[in-house]
């Protein structure tokens, strides 16, 4: 399933022409515009079959919503993200114990997307983001997930811990992620359903986030740099995961069951 992400500015439709100009659907023009660099754009979508519509500047202002558009809009193909009933058909669907990533008000779209490409590469069956002050989808979350946003499901969701009590209805174990977690990762169980909780880059979880997870856990760090990148922290977590699920059976410890009131 797709959707479509309005776009605009010279850095936002430059990236899509380097990294993957069959997304773009059309584009508009400002008609007053015939300097150099607009030039070098048309020539790049003209060199890929891609037509233009010219438009005055009231157009690409109601298409951009007002954005600094700079005289050029696009309209790119997109993978549609789900709703949150979605979410629980797919995981209701999994015939293995599901791995969910959830990551709570990631705003760097590098960041968004970077975890994205992890995601995938580590098997990840959906990655939950919140409505509010966090990321969506953009040129730069494209580019940065390699193209993995078409392969991981991504469900956008209004109120993230309801949605975390959810699925631990569905018997999946929320874990977060802290510098001031109980327990390493080697230590956790992280065998069964889980789902792991990223903070954002600068406050890490909220605090009715990290109430709601089961438990929580930190990244052993023996140097003097206190934290990790969060894209680079998800992998870390996400790998644990990967290593104890190959190498032990697939169950959540008696230690850690006991954690969820």
């Amino acid at each position: 399933m797709t959707n479509h992400l309005i776009a605009s500015g010279f850095h936002a439709v430059q990236t899509v022409l380097d990294w993957d100009p069959q997304r773009i659907n059309n584009v508009w023009v400002d008609k007053n515009r015939s300097d150099t660099r607009i030039r070098s754009v048309l020539q790049q979508l003209s060199d890929n079959n891609i037509s233009v519509e010219y438009a005055d500047k009231h157009t690409l202002d109601r298409l951009s919503e007002n954005s600094n558009h700079q005289g050029i809009v696009v309209k790119l193909s997109v993978a549609a993200m789900l709703t949150e009933n979605e979410l629980l058909s797919l995981l209701e669907n999994i015939n293995k114990p599901p791995l969910l990533l959830i990551l709570d008000q990631i705003q760097d779209p590098h960041n968004f997307g970077a975890c994205l490409r992890t995601a995938d590469a580590a098997g990840v069956d959906a990655v939950i983001i919140a409505k509010d002050n966090s990321v969506g989808f953009t040129p730069t979350v494209l580019k940065t997930s390699s193209g993995a946003l078409d392969y991981v499901p991504v469900c956008r969701v209004t109120n993230l811990c309801r949605t975390i009590k959810t699925i631990q209805k569905k018997g999946v174990w929320v874990v977060g992620a802290s510098d001031d977690g109980d327990q390493s990762i080697h230590d956790a169980d992280l065998q069964g359903a889980v789902a792991i909780v990223m903070g954002s880059e600068h406050s890490g979880m909220r605090r009715l986030v990290r109430k709601a997870c089961d438990f929580i856990v930190n990244i052993p760090m023996l140097g003097r740099v206190e934290s990790l990148n969060v894209s680079v922290a998800t992998g870390v977590v996400l790998y644990e995961v990967l290593r104890q699920r190959q190498n032990k059976p697939e169950r959540l410890s008696e230690t850690n069951r006991q954690t969820r009131a």
